[in-house]
């Protein structure tokens, strides 16, 4: 049986049209237990950088769901629970470091190149642009997606 490129696959799930949370969460489904119709779903929200807000990535946002699920702390008042948590933000921030060494930001936002928020209530629209080769070539999502599923990879 051959090894899962999840790089590939999280790259390909997006440039059928999948959000970018989408693409990164749904390349790791079968290993987290969930299934594909499941694992869309909970990332459906999360594109366009949470909703088109142009917010934290949705490749990002993917990335982190993969480590809350294979790895996140449950363990709330027991005797390790501080510690626990406290390790799965490192990790967190870790993998956030490597998104942003790499790539300058984990805003979406920022990353496409766009300008500023005048304001907390100044919002994209929330009609996604249609997928064609223009969009593709504007955008730097699928290569993103792609290096968050690395990014796990190595991490994983």
């Amino acid at each position: 049986m051959s090894k899962i490129n999840h790089a590939e696959k999280a790259k390909s799930l997006f440039e059928s049209g999948y959000n970018c949370c989408q693409a990164v969460l749904c390349a790791y489904a079968d290993e987290l237990g969930l299934d594909e119709t499941t694992a869309l779903k909970i990332a459906s929200s999360f594109g366009g950088g949470m909703g088109r807000l142009r917010e934290v990535c949705g490749a990002v946002s993917g990335m982190f769901m993969v480590c809350g699920l294979r790895d996140g702390y449950t363990n709330i008042d027991g005797v390790n629970a501080h510690e626990e948590k406290m390790s799965h933000y490192e990790r967190i921030q870790e993998l956030a470091r490597k998104f942003i060494n790499e790539n300058g930001s984990i805003i979406c936002r920022e990353l496409l190149g766009l300008a500023p928020k005048k304001s907390s209530l100044d919002m994209d629209s929330p009609v996604p642009e249609k997928r064609s080769d223009e969009y593709y070539k504007k955008r730097p999502c699928a290569e993103l997606v792609a290096m968050a599923a690395s990014f796990l990879e190595k991490e994983l």
